[in-house]
C-alpha cells in the first residue's frame, strides 16, 4: 500500500468531507477550496463572537413589544383574552406591566417599544448603549415582497417553519437541515493562521453546533463545567490500574497504515492534546471574582454557559489565540401552548445571563472585543392560539457588547396587524432585513473582509450590506 504523507492525507480527507456540501453550493465550495490553499487572514488584535441561539422559535411579539398606546391597543387587541395569568390577558401583556421596561428610545412616527417585564437586566444593557435591537430579520435569499411572496416569483428559503430546518439555515446562511458548514465556522477559516490553537477557533458549550463547522475550522465542545476527555486517561487509571490507562492512550493514539485509522488516531491526539491546553489555563474552576459575576449560574444553564465562554477568553492569550467563535444556547421557547407560564422565566434568564457576560467582558477588558448576539428558528404568530402562538418567519433580535452601537433599533420595525403587507398571515412577519445582512455586518467587525464575504455568506450578494450599522466607527 502507498503511503500518505499527513499532509496528502489532510488533504484527502477535507476534500471528502466536502463533498456533500459541493453538490449543492458549488460555487461556495470553490470559493472555500480556495481559501484552504491561500494564506488565511491574520489579526494581531483580539475578537470573539458569541452567538446565543434560542431554541423552538422565540415569541418576539412578547419580548420586544409595542408600547405607544396606537400599536399597544392593536397588539392587545389580537393576543387579548380571558384568562388572567400574571400581567398577561390571554397571551397579551398588559401595558401598566410594561411601564418598568419601557424603552425611553423612539421609533419613527412616534412608536415606542418596552421589553417584557422579566427582561430588567437587558434594558440595562440598552439604557447604556451596550445592547441594540435588530427588527424583523429572518432568512431570505433575495429581498421579498409580499406579492412576490404569494406568487413565489422570486426564489424562497426552503422549508419555511420547519423547526430543524430554519435552525440550520440560520446557522448556515444557505441550506436548511443536513448543511455542512455554518457562517460561523466559515468566518473562523479565515483566522485560523492568527491562532496558535486552532483546535479553539471554534468552541460550542451546548453541544454540536452547525453554525461552528467551517471547512477548515473544526467545532469543539465542552460542558459548562469544562473540557472532557476519557476518564481514564485523564485520572491515569483504568479497572484500577495505571498500566491498563497507560495502554488504553497507546492504543487510542498509535499510528497504523489505514487511511481512516490514521485520521482517528489524528484526530484522538488533538483532542487528548487540546484538553491538556484548556484545563491547564483554566484550571478547575473560576476565580472567585469571576464567579461572583454570574450569580444566576447554578440556576441558569445560559449564564453557566456563558461563565465557561468568559473563563475562555480570560486565557485567550495563554490558549493562543485571536480569533474565536462561540456558541451557547437555551431551549424551550416552541410555545404552542402555556406561554404566559413558561415564557417570562425564559426570557429572565437570557436578560440575567446577557448582563453578568457583559459585566464579566468589561471586568476583564475585552468588552469592545467580545460581541454577542441572539438567534433563533424564527419568529411567532402575533395571532393567538389559546394560550400560545404558533411559527413564525421574522423576528426581533439583540445585539450586545462594548463595540455595538447600542441604545437604539435597526432595521425597519413591522406593523402591528395580521393583514398588512408585511406580514404573510397571523401576523408572520415577511423579514424586512436578511439574517445575511445582520451576519456580514458581525462578520465584517471580526475581521471577514468585503471580498470573502460571499464565500462566508452566500446570499450576501443580494443585499445592501451596509444599512444597519450595528457597530461604532
Amino acid at each position: 500500500m502507498t503511503t500518505l504523507s499527513n499532509t496528502t492525507r489532510r488533504a484527502l480527507l477535507q476534500k471528502g468531507a466536502a463533498l456533500a456540501f459541493a453538490r449543492t453550493a458549488t460555487p461556495v465550495a470553490a470559493s472555500l477550496a480556495a481559501m484552504a490553499n491561500a494564506a488565511a487572514q491574520s489579526a494581531t488584535d483580539y475578537k470573539a463572537l458569541v452567538c446565543i441561539f434560542l431554541y423552538g422559535a422565540n415569541d418576539h411579539y412578547n419580548t420586544v413589544v409595542p408600547y405607544d398606546l396606537a400599536n399597544y391597543n392593536a397588539y392587545y387587541a389580537i393576543r387579548k383574552g380571558t384568562t388572567l395569568t400574571g400581567p398577561y390577558e390571554g397571551i397579551a401583556l398588559t401595558r401598566a406591566s410594561l411601564a418598568a421596561t419601557a424603552l425611553a428610545a423612539p421609533l419613527s412616527g412616534g412608536r415606542q417599544m418596552a421589553l417584557n417585564p422579566q427582561m430588567t437586566g437587558m434594558k440595562t444593557l440598552f439604557d447604556a448603549g451596550r445592547a441594540g435591537i435588530v427588527m424583523n430579520v429572518g432568512p431570505l435569499i433575495v429581498p421579498t415582497t409580499r406579492t412576490q411572496y404569494d406568487n413565489k416569483s422570486v426564489p424562497l428559503p426552503p422549508k419555511l417553519f420547519s423547526h430543524n430546518d430554519q435552525q440550520a439555515y440560520w446557522q448556515s446562511s444557505f441550506q436548511t437541515e443536513g448543511s455542512a458548514s455554518g457562517w460561523g465556522g466559515r468566518a473562523a477559516d479565515l483566522m485560523l493562521s492568527g491562532n496558535s490553537a486552532s483546535a479553539l477557533t471554534c468552541i460550542s458549550v451546548n453541544g454540536n453546533a452547525l453554525y461552528l463547522s467551517g471547512q477548515q475550522a473544526i467545532s469543539y465542545q465542552m460542558s459548562t463545567t469544562g473540557a472532557t476527555t476519557v476518564n481514564a486517561i485523564k485520572a491515569k487509571s483504568l479497572f484500577g490500574s495505571s498500566a491498563c490507562a497507560a495502554a488504553l492512550q497507546t492504543l487510542m493514539t498509535q499510528s497504523g497504515t489505514h487511511l481512516l485509522a490514521n485520521a482517528h488516531t489524528q484526530i484522538t491526539q488533538r483532542a487528548l492534546n487540546t484538553y491538556d491546553s484548556v484545563a491547564n489555563a483554566i484550571g478547575a474552576s473560576a476565580s472567585t471574582a469571576l464567579s461572583n459575576l454570574f450569580p444566576t449560574s447554578g440556576t441558569n444553564t445560559l449564564s453557566a454557559q456563558l461563565k465557561m465562554v468568559a473563563r475562555l477568553i480570560e486565557k485567550q492569550a495563554a490558549l493562543g489565540v485571536r480569533r474565536q467563535v462561540f456558541m451557547v444556547g437555551m431551549g424551550g421557547f416552541d410555545l404552542h401552548d402555556f406561554l404566559p407560564n413558561q415564557h417570562p422565566a425564559l426570557l429572565q434568564k437570557l436578560s440575567d445571563a446577557s448582563l453578568e457576560f457583559d459585566n464579566a467582558m468589561r471586568y476583564l477588558g475585552t468588552s469592545s472585543q467580545v460581541s454577542s448576539f441572539t438567534a433563533s428558528d424564527f419568529g411567532r404568530t402575533l395571532s393567538s392560539n389559546g394560550d400560545g402562538s404558533d411559527h413564525g418567519w421574522g423576528s426581533h433580535h439583540f445585539v450586545m457588547g462594548g463595540a455595538v452601537q447600542g441604545g437604539q433599533y435597526f432595521g425597519l420595525a413591522p406593523e402591528i396587524g395580521i393583514t398588512h403587507n408585511a406580514q404573510v398571515g397571523s401576523g408572520r412577519l415577511l423579514p424586512s432585513t436578511s439574517t445575511d445582512q445582520m451576519g456580514a455586518e458581525l462578520a465584517r467587525w471580526f475581521g471577514v473582509s468585503t471580498t470573502d464575504m460571499p464565500a462566508v455568506l452566500p446570499n450576501a450578494k443580494n443585499f445592501d450590506l451596509n444599512k444597519l450599522g450595528l457597530f461604532k466607527a
